[in-house]
């Protein structure tokens, strides 16, 4: 593989499985990957949001994706989420750490803390969320939708690089790209929502279907409209600079910390899969099949 060329499939059998990162807002590179190539990958549902920038962290095999792509060119419902987890699931990634902006409901998760979300809350209109449909229908289980196993390695970073940090919460997610009213915030904020964001769904849904452990850190640049002071983009701008340097730290310790799984989920992440499958497999559209064999091999690769 190699940045001029193009990888539809699997990664290669002598590279180790990747740890995918997917940076946010602010966070566009990623410096101190060793023999770093940007890398273009196609998928069966178009082009991620950028190259991925595929290396070596802390002894680790990674492959970075900015999500809005570099020099933040797409809005949040242009992102093409689907192609973004089928390009990390294409080059061998098996875990993927995703860094997202996000504002605070609470007075106590103020602006600069990290928030480990386990929750989510859907308030988007955007499609398609899913990749299945056109023949082969799956239901896929989202209870708990984040790894613990994961989980468990993020925590043990934040709290040696000693930044703020909350080991849970839950995520509201809109549509955006505008930023909610003062009537809205309140509202989400009587609800019992912590912070406010608008890129987790559809990525950790697909994350899922894709059968990978995933784990989104939430970077707080605001406290939303509900507080006396609304919400200033160059503001929320100078945090995020703040802020990147601190998810740059935080990457790296994750991909020291963390090795490739060698083994099953114990969270079961990786056979996500198992029950969800409705249509029988008699009945799966050729061209569907050889689509979902892209991001679930283990059930829709041929033999």
């Amino acid at each position: 593989m190699s940045s001029n060329g193009r990888s539809g499939s699997g990664r290669p059998s002598a590279v180790p499985p990747r740890l995918g990162l997917i940076g946010g807002s602010g966070l566009y590179r990623m410096a101190g990957i060793a023999s770093a190539v940007w890398t273009t990958v196609d998928t069966p549902w178009g082009a991620p949001s950028d190259d991925l920038l595929l290396g070596e962290l802390e002894g680790r095999q990674v492959a970075f994706l900015p999500r809005h792509g570099r020099g933040h060119r797409l809005a949040p419902d242009e992102i093409n989420y689907r192609a973004n987890i089928a390009a990390l699931k294409a080059v061998g990634c098996e875990e993927i750490l995703a860094i997202s902006a996000v504002g605070s409901f609470r007075e106590d998760v103020s602006p600069g803390t990290f928030v480990m979300i386990d929750q989510y809350v859907d308030r988007t209109l955007r499609t398609p969320r899913s990749f299945f449909g056109q023949g082969i229908v799956g239901h896929v289980g989202f209870g708990r939708p984040t790894c613990e196993r994961l989980a468990g390695s993020v925590a043990a970073s934040l709290a040696a690089l000693a930044l703020p940090y909350r080991p849970t919460g839950t995520m509201l997610v809109i549509e955006g790209p505008q930023f909610s009213t003062a009537a809205e915030s309140q509202i989400h904020r009587a609800q019992g929502m912590d912070v406010v964001g608008m890129t987790g769904l559809p990525e950790a849904r697909l994350a899922r279907e894709a059968e990978l452990c995933y784990q989104n850190v939430a970077m707080v640049t605001d406290f939303d409209a509900w507080a006396d002071s609304h919400v200033d983009v160059a503001e929320v701008v100078r945090i995020l600079g703040d802020n990147a340097a601190h998810a740059q730290a935080l990457v790296r310790e994750v991909a020291r910390r963390t090795s490739p799984r060698g083994g099953p989920c114990s969270h079961g992440c990786d056979h996500a899969l198992d029950t969800a499958i409705i249509t029988p497999p008699d009945a799966w559209p050729v061209e569907t099949r050889s689509r979902l064999a892209t991001v679930a091999p283990r059930i829709f690769g041929e033999g």
